[in-house]
């Protein structure tokens, strides 16, 4: 087991992270049955509520409480301090990573697959991850050489070792209307081998299905730290792999996430390469 490099209280911040995403899980449950969550749009198909914006000041709230000295990564509110100020803590290690409301689309549509994620990352590190899915009732927690639960319970990846039994999950980016890359022609490759293809979105849960061994790979374009940070974290610790397209090491700036239950990985990979090459 590692020890993170930096003096921040591992115990307390995942204490922290789940208590910040229960109270905005909170939030979306009730929006979810409210007649009018105030959807705006952020472009041609990117929406925004006024729920992911509560959810967002939750979180900050909740976090910057109990550590004033970390910066933050939030989808709506972008890099800011964690104190009451918003004041950037550029000199800090630690840096919370926040989707308030992965699946902001579902949401809008009472489709109930969606959820806030929360990571801490220290000194480049993710070293702990949440991902609680309110109407799901399901709580995912990783933390870096400990393993990943869901809802108390151990989590690991699928014994799928051929891509033709396998269940895969994806996503579109929002630009999926006029980007060259539309991950379509993936999706159509996939879906010839696969056992099945799915697409559910919310990059953040898939991750997490990959980890409990529900899906047995997933693969997306364009997704930002926010859509990954914890949902990478919960793979690697339930035993899976990640990495971009071709194979190489995965990073949270990266524009390409594959992950799998590292039994079909060099597949995945295949395929992949095929249709890029």
């Amino acid at each position: 087991m590692s020890t993170p490099p930096d003096s921040v209280n591992l115990e307390l911040a995942l204490n922290v992270a789940v208590s910040a995403a229960r109270a905005a899980g909170a939030i979306q449950r009730a929006g979810f049955y409210s007649r009018d969550v105030g959807v705006i749009r952020k472009g041609a198909i990117d929406l925004l509520t006024e729920v992911d914006t509560a959810c967002e000041a939750a979180v900050v709230k909740t976090i910057g409480a109990a550590f004033p000295e970390h910066r933050i990564l939030a989808e709506e509110g972008g890099e800011m301090g964690g104190g009451p100020g918003g004041e950037n803590r550029a000199a800090s290690p630690s840096r919370w990573i926040i989707d308030p409301l992965d699946g902001t689309t579902n949401f809008a549509h009472r489709f109930p697959f969606f959820c806030v994620s929360i990571a801490l990352e220290v000194a480049g590190e993710v070293q702990l991850g949440v991902v609680h899915a309110p109407m799901l009732d399901e709580l995912f927690v990783a933390r870096h050489g400990h393993g990943a639960t869901l809802n108390g319970t151990p989590l690991a990846v699928s014994g799928v070792d051929k891509l033709v039994d396998a269940m895969l999950t994806t996503g579109f980016a929002y630009n999926v209307h006029s980007a060259r890359r539309d991950n379509l022609d993936n999706f159509a490759a996939f879906t010839r081998r696969a056992q099945a293809t799915r697409r559910t979105g919310s990059a953040a849960l898939d991750l997490s299905c990959v980890a409990a061994g529900r899906f047995d790979g997933f693969w997306e374009l364009n997704l930002k730290p926010w859509d990954t940070a914890a949902g990478a974290l919960m793979v690697r610790e339930a035993g899976g792999t990640l990495s971009r397209f071709d194979g190489s090491p995965h990073t949270l700036d990266g524009d390409e996430t594959l992950a799998s239950n590292g039994r079909i990985h060099a597949a995945m990979v295949a395929v992949l390469k095929a249709e890029t090459g």
